[in-house]
């Protein structure tokens, strides 16, 4: 799974990547820090069943810390969007390509008001961060529509199913696939017939929503703990109430991480407080005080953790499974407990695990064991969330 962290300049979306995955992305106060896309492993986290079988586990990717098992994604940090983006300007083009692998994508926005849409530092509460929030996904859509006007000479003199075709083709690059563009044109009947009979609000809709479809948003109010941030962050839940607003302060994830890392503290991503191991200098345990009392007891947590998850149980609908060798002891061959976790789509069956694990085990495939009832089931039979699942090949 990839995720693109996208939002102006100077949001903080270089310190979101750097805390979630523990990289060293360049982050400053100033507009495009970040000039080539950053590729890092953050992670999903979900409640490890080994703490149903009483065994700690042996992940082969990913880790597992305190009952939580962390499950690897591809996360990139991608130029900031600037307005007028689609026509070329700042990092437009670039950014624009950069982004449209991901599956899906998380907005950082700067909550605080403190810089413009060009990344320029103006000071908490000065600027409003519903523009930023509007003009991004604006930006996404007139490039879409750039390119399906691109191609609306080539479905003037064909029928509306071939005019679909035609569509999917030239949006295939962006990562959309024709199932989608086909869910939008039945979506409405502003869609039936040719593209090349669409207006221009008309097309604008059609990219807005093929967008939606293909690579939905979370909002990561970033800067949550400073001044005017909470108010702000409630504006926008109250007027974009069909979007996922969450809190977020990437700053203060980054520290735990950090001071985690380094032995002073006990964190585990996404949870609401941490314990000190060792004597902490004076500055350093201000700076924790700061974030225990402005962020975790305000928000129950920095909200990096939240987003990632959100991004990846609720936009994206997957669910965590565990494949195992050993239906009873829940290893693989070599008595590694749990070894991996893989990260399907919710409704997702025993056979598309099989193939998930090998295509060969998919091709042998003969049934498989739900390992927590001993009970069989069939290649059709759909997965949930957490199963330990045993595959039987012939």
């Amino acid at each position: 799974m990839e995720i693109a962290l996208v939002g102006a300049p100077n949001s903080g979306k270089s310190t979101f990547f750097n805390a979630a995955t523990l990289g060293n992305a360049e982050v400053g106060n100033r507009p495009f820090v970040t000039i080539k896309p950053n590729e890092g492993i953050a992670y999903v986290k979900v409640k490890c069943p080994h703490n149903e079988l009483g065994k700690e586990c042996n992940p082969k990717h990913g880790y597992c810390k305190n009952g939580w098992r962390f499950v690897p994604i591809k996360l990139w940090d991608v130029a900031g969007l600037v307005p007028q983006a689609w026509q070329g300007k700042g990092l437009g083009n670039q950014f624009l390509n950069d982004i449209m692998q991901a599956q899906a994508l998380i907005h950082v926005l700067d909550a605080s008001g403190s810089t413009d849409t060009e990344g320029n530092i103006v000071g908490a509460g000065n600027f409003d961060p519903e523009i930023t929030l509007t003009f991004l996904e604006k930006e996404i859509a007139y490039w879409i529509k750039g390119i399906i006007e691109r191609s609306l000479k080539e479905v003037k003199h064909v029928s509306a199913d071939a005019s679909v075709k035609i569509l999917a083709k030239h949006l295939s690059g962006l990562g959309i696939s024709e199932d989608q563009v086909k869910e939008v044109v039945n979506s409405s009947d502003e869609f039936k017939g040719r593209a090349s009979e669409w207006n221009a609000e008309s097309l604008l809709k059609f990219a807005e929503r093929v967008r939606e479809i293909s690579k939905p948003m979370i909002i990561a109010a970033n800067k949550a703990d400073l001044s005017v941030a909470e108010q702000n962050i409630e504006k926008l839940k109250k007027k974009y109430s069909s979007k996922e607003i969450i809190p977020v302060s990437a700053e203060a994830e980054l520290a735990l991480r950090k001071a985690s890392e380094s032995g002073l503290i006990e964190y585990v991503p996404g949870e609401s407080d941490f314990k000190e191991l060792k004597d902490i200098p004076e500055n350093q345990k201000k700076a924790l005080e700061y974030i225990r009392n402005k962020v975790l007891k305000k928000f129950g947590s920095t909200g990096v953790q939240h987003v990632l998850n959100s991004v990846a149980f609720e936009l994206l609908e997957l669910i965590v499974v565990f494949p195992v060798e050993d239906q009873n002891r829940w290893s693989d061959s070599k008595g590694n407990v749990l070894p991996d976790a893989f990260l399907l789509k919710k409704g997702s069956t025993a056979l598309d695990l099989a193939y998930k694990v090998h295509t060969e085990i998919g091709k042998r495939f003969v049934a498989a064991i739900d390992c927590r009832t001993g009970q069989k089931i069939g290649k059709e039979t759909q997965l949930k969330q957490l199963d330990v699942i045993k595959i039987i090949t012939r």
